[in-house]
Order: structure tokens, then sequence, then C-alpha cells
């Protein structure tokens, strides 16, 4: 028997576990083994065009009716700022030289489209059961759009201020994301660069719970029953986990990725801003020990990618991570090699016979 049945109720699913959207690692095989288990599968936009994203889900409603979340990120794309990109490029040069590559050379072109129209009319014709936000919310209009479709709202909070502030604008439910996380930090209240500050799960879970009174999801590095479980004691009525599904064989990452992620160890993550161009726990690469991991040379999110395409692919058709975002919350040391639909049931059983004890 579950403790806190409203987050199941809320999105009509079975169990209280939610299936992070990891853009990049997660595709529509990820997110149909995730709802076919009961949690609610999550299926993450912001590198996907609206025609992908639209496949995607056609890919899903052909397998499966349970309830579907599609995930946006909400930022306000950076202006131009030709000196801050200059100085990247130069700080980045070094590393240029050393793999044979030109340091003026062009590069592509780091995009993460925020959500908008285009995005709001996929919502508005796929129809999902939940509609979540990273980086705060999309103006009113588009969300009253988003609201009209029928679909719940949620976004992820990384203070109680901003859980507040979420609450304030109509969300059905709100995701408390600690510092343990892995992937981009939610933040979207006070200075992108100021990391120190960011609050620990265990911390921040319980004040937000206090502070709001819609139903809290907890997120930051739960990766097995015992996490729930003391999710649950914290106030928590649901989990969002998102690295220990990198271990699944439907996540899409790289060689290098997954075997960073069965090597890492419990103090080998770090949040930084170099891939990017926002916070986002990451596994210590050479990259980060030598320039990070937090730089204010980095162009603003999410243009500080592009000048690190080249050394990537070079590095990784040599066999190196050094240039490479490594994704990962603090608990990888946890991960199973289950499938999806495996690891999501296993979690659950394990949850309730803990909880029944």
């Amino acid at each position: 028997m579950w403790p806190d049945r409203r987050i199941q109720d809320l999105f009509g699913i079975q169990l209280p576990i939610v299936q992070a959207p990891m853009a990049g690692p997660t595709l529509a095989d990820m997110v149909i083994g995730a709802a076919q288990a009961g949690a609610l599968g999550s299926l993450p936009c912001a590198l996907l065009s609206v025609e992908q994203a639209h496949e995607q889900c056609r890919l899903i409603r052909a397998a499966t009716d349970r309830s579907l979340n599609l995930n946006f990120f909400c930022h306000r794309p950076a202006p131009a700022d030709v000196a801050r990109e200059s100085a990247w490029r130069e700080r980045l040069a070094p590393y240029y030289r050393e793999l044979g590559l030109d340091p003026a050379m062009p590069v592509p072109a780091s995009n993460r489209t925020p959500f908008g129209d285009a995005y709001c009319e996929l919502v508005e014709e796929v129809r999902p059961e939940v509609v979540s936000f990273h980086f705060g919310l999309p103006e009113p209009r588009l969300l009253d759009r988003v609201r009209v479709a029928g679909a719940r709202i949620v976004s992820s909070a990384t203070t109680v201020t901003e859980a507040r502030w979420l609450e304030a604008q109509g969300c059905d439910a709100i995701i408390a994301q600690g510092a343990e996380a892995g992937g981009h930090r939610g933040l979207f209240l006070g200075d992108d660069l100021e990391v120190s500050t960011q609050v620990g799960l265990f911390a921040l879970l319980p004040q937000v719970v206090d502070a709001v009174r819609v139903p809290v999801i907890a997120a930051g590095a739960i990766a097995d029953a015992r996490g729930i479980v003391a999710a649950f004691a914290l106030g928590a009525a649901a989990v969002q986990i998102g690295t220990a599904y990198l271990f699944c064989p439907e996540a899409k990452l790289s060689p290098l990725h997954r075997q960073a992620l069965v090597e890492a160890r419990d103090d080998q993550t770090a949040l930084t801003n170099l891939f990017t161009g926002r916070p986002a726990r990451s596994i210590v690469n050479r990259l980060m020990r030598e320039v990070g991991p937090i730089s204010a040379l980095a162009p603003a999110f999410p243009l500080a990618g592009g000048a690190l395409a080249p050394l990537r692919a070079q590095a990784e058709a040599a066999g190196a991570a050094d240039f490479m975002s490594l994704w990962s919350g603090q608990a990888a040391r946890l991960g199973r090699e289950l499938s999806t639909y495996e690891l999501t049931r296993t979690l659950a059983e394990e949850t309730l016979a803990r909880l029944r004890r």
C-alpha cells in the first residue's frame, strides 16, 4: 500500500514513479517501458524538432495508452556575446592544437529550442496527460493553452522560493530537485552560476513540502527502494528517477558515457557549466578538471557547447571522453543493468516490501 496516492491519482498512473525526461538518452522505447510498468513515462523534447517529437509521440501512443509526460525547456535564448564567445574559443585553443584541429575552424551552433507556439501546437495535438518544464515556466498565454489541452502542469524547483513561485503560477505538482541530481539544474530564480548554495534533496524536500499545498515529487540521486522510502518519509508523494534508467539498454548513450557510469564513484561528479552554459551535474573528466568545473568564460546557455563539438568528436573517435558531457547523479553506483520495464517493476516491488516491514 503506497503511503501517498496523490500523484498516482493526479497523473492516472499505477506507481508513484516518474521516469525522468533525460534529453538525449530518452526516446520512445524507454518511455514505453516505463509507462507499461506503471510509472509516468516522460519524453524530453529539448533536443527534438517538432517533427521528431511528433514521431516519437506516435510511436508511444501506438504502443501504450498509459499516461504520457512531455517535457520542455523554457529558458530565454541567450543573446550573442561575441567577446565572451571569442574568449571561450581562445581558452579552448590549446586543446584544438593538441588534437590537430584549427582553433579558428567553424563550429556548429549549440541550440536548445525553448517552449513556444510550435511545441504548444504539438501538446494540443498529442494531448499528453502531463506536461513538465525545466527552468521555470513559459509565458502565461502558452501555459493557458497547455492547461486547456487537458495536461497537468509540473516544473522543477531547486529552492523553496522557486517552489512557491511555481505553485503561485498554477502548477499541479512540483519536482523538488536536490543538488545530487544528474543533468541540468532546474534553477531559474537567482544567479545561474551560483551553485555552492544549491540544496541537497534531504534538506530541500521537507521544506518544499511544508511550503506548498500541491504534491511534491522528489528528485536527486534516488536509485533504489531505500531512497524511495526515505523520500516518502520526508513528505514526497512520488519520486523522479533519472540516472538509474541510464543503465537500461534503452538509454541512448555512447559507449564512453556508459562505461563512465559503470565505473563512477560517489565522489566523481560535479556541477559544471562548461558543456552548455548552465550548471549541470556530470562525471568529472579532463575538461572539467583543467578548465572548471565552473567557468565565467563559458558562453550562456545553450551556446557553450558549439566550440566543444569538434573536440568531443575528435577525442571520442580516439576513445576518450575528455570533452563530452557525462551527465550523472551522485548515486550512479547503485545502478543496475535491467530493462526499463524490469527496473521500474523491481523498484516498486522492493519499495513495497520495505514499506510493509
